[in-house]
């Protein structure tokens, strides 16, 4: 649940991502906000299409606002394949998936609705599926979920921001880069089951 979720410890982290400590998610994005380690999902099939959810209306950052496949911070000492696979699981009741790290993308954006703040360093991890898996996504984490063509995304951002989280376009943007990159083939298949002043980006 979201709730409790904000008592969760994050791990605080100084510009260069190394540890310097640890808070509550709940303190950590209380204003001015504490720069802490977090990831972004993006998971991709065949086509090239990328999953996106739109946050569930409770959400206490940027709630119903599309964004990539699932996000969130991993405890403070823990793998992030761990953390992200845990939380694709209590999102979207997926499956485990091989991901792989693609890129850091650092950003703050204030939440005009909430007050709230994201400062993060955060970890943009991808994986390949084949966009048949079931998904039972919790509708207290998820309101719905698209696959995109992420071609499309830059050009749809721009024209409408407020309708997107703030961290996408830098995620997409490390999508692109990485496929124009030509490694994305590597990025990995799915894994085996036992494995503006109110609204800007510094650069998630």
């Amino acid at each position: 649940m979201t709730d409790s979720r904000e008592r969760h410890l994050v791990e605080l982290v100084d510009d260069a991502g190394l540890p310097i400590g640890s808070e509550t998610v709940e303190v950590a994005h209380q204003r001015p906000g504490q720069l802490h380690r977090a990831f972004s999902v993006v998971l991709m099939d065949p086509d090239g299409r990328v999953l996106l959810q739109r946050r569930a209306a409770v959400k206490t950052r940027f709630p119903m606002r599309w964004a990539n496949t699932c996000c969130g911070h991993p405890a403070p000492g823990e793998e992030l394949a761990i953390s992200a696979n845990r939380r694709l699981k209590e999102e979207l009741g997926a499956t485990p998936v091989a991901l792989a790290e693609i890129g850091v993308y650092v950003y703050y954006a204030e939440d005009p609705a909430t007050g709230r703040v994201e400062w993060e360093y955060d970890h943009v991890l991808l994986g390949r599926v084949s966009g048949d898996e079931p998904l039972l996504p919790d509708p207290d984490e998820v309101a719905e979920l698209d696959w995109v063509d992420p071609e499309v995304l830059p050009r749809a951002i721009r024209a409408e921001p407020t309708l997107y989280s703030p961290w996408l376009a830098g995620v997409i943007n490390q999508v692109a880069a990485f496929q124009r990159s030509g490694a994305v083939g590597a990025a990995a298949a799915p894994a085996d089951a036992d494995g503006d002043a109110a609204e800007r980006s510094g650069g998630r």
